[in-house]
């Protein structure tokens, strides 16, 4: 059986998806997002080991609280770097009836070999995915994440294709992801995806910095303030976002 790397657990995720979540945030990530609240997840250095069945008994127990609309949320780091342990665990959820998420940047995506035919098994056990738009201008997303964003467009471009839901989020950051011209750009690209639910602006905010301290990270932004009320509506009118 395989075993996840696993990061951290949050029982009661009320931010990760419809409904009340399990979330599992796995270690990690391609990306090295200069806003990045989970840093810790960037490797798989201090990362616990489980199996499937150990996740199922844990995230079962905690059932009663889903209601209707809950169920388990898969984040990071990037999950989609452990695309077997995904599979095996969404196919005991999907066996089980519950709800499927991943919260995902789909920095791994690819249409090319086995790789892509792993994402099309894995998406037809998957109820809905939580994507993170970080920039919709290619030089800037290498700016903000140290990589580009043509595989994140084209992934969710795919996503539309099959008709799978999804909620897309954007993080707010003044001066690196906040210009009116890319907003407008990005809701332009969403527009001609069918299979978005929702739009949802998340303010940035520093809360993450005594994590890189303890990391011995570098935080490059520490002199950024977090969005204004007015530039936090715009933002959200203009994407007709939450």
């Amino acid at each position: 059986m395989i075993q996840g790397k696993i990061q951290s657990i949050e029982t009661f995720g009320s931010v990760d998806g419809p409904g009340v979540r399990f979330v599992l945030f796995l270690s990690t990530c391609p990306f090295r997002c200069l806003y990045c609240h989970n840093p810790e997840t960037w490797t798989d250095k201090d990362s616990t080991l489980m199996d499937v069945d150990a996740v199922f008994r844990k995230a079962m127990r905690y059932r009663s609280y889903w209601g209707k609309d809950g169920g388990i949320t898969v984040s990071g780091g990037e999950p989609l770097n452990q695309i077997d342990f995904l599979i095996e665990l969404f196919e005991r959820f999907h066996e089980a009836g519950v709800s499927t998420c991943i919260d995902t940047s789909l920095a791994p995506f690819t249409k090319e070999g086995e790789w892509f035919a792993k994402f099309e098994k894995l998406m037809s056990l998957t109820d809905i995915l939580l994507v993170d738009i970080k920039e919709i201008d290619a030089k800037k997303h290498v700016l903000l994440t140290g990589k580009t964003n043509r595989m994140v467009l084209e992934g969710l471009e795919y996503l539309s294709a099959i008709h799978k839901k999804v909620w897309i989020r954007h993080v707010l950051v003044p001066g690196y992801t906040d210009f009116d011209e890319d907003l407008i750009r990005l809701r332009a690209f969403i527009d001609t995806l069918d299979n978005v639910e929702r739009v949802e602006v998340l303010p940035y905010h520093d809360l993450a910095k005594p994590k890189y301290e303890k990391l011995g990270i570098d935080y490059v932004l520490k002199d950024v303030l977090p969005p204004s009320k007015e530039r936090i509506d715009n933002a959200r009118r203009i994407l007709k976002a939450f």
